[in-house]
């Protein structure tokens, strides 16, 4: 894996699409959903973190801690 970011959610690789998500809403900083400006920062970072777990699943990995 080499994005960080979704290294730092800490999931399983037989996590569910929607527990990627939620972790990932978790993972940013409360005001963040507040301003609207960020909404598509926000469904892009989003979508990064259900490739990025698409990815790690297609590949078999196992988690690394």
């Amino acid at each position: 894996m080499t994005d960080p970011a979704y290294q730092r959610l800490g999931l399983p690789a037989t996590a569910s699409s929607f527990a990627v998500l939620r972790a990932a809403v978790r993972a940013l900083h409360p005001d963040t959903g507040a301003v609207r400006g960020f909404r598509a920062a926000r469904k892009r970072f989003y979508r990064q973190m259900l490739r990025a777990h698409a990815a790690r699943q297609a590949a078999g990995d196992t988690p690394t801690d």
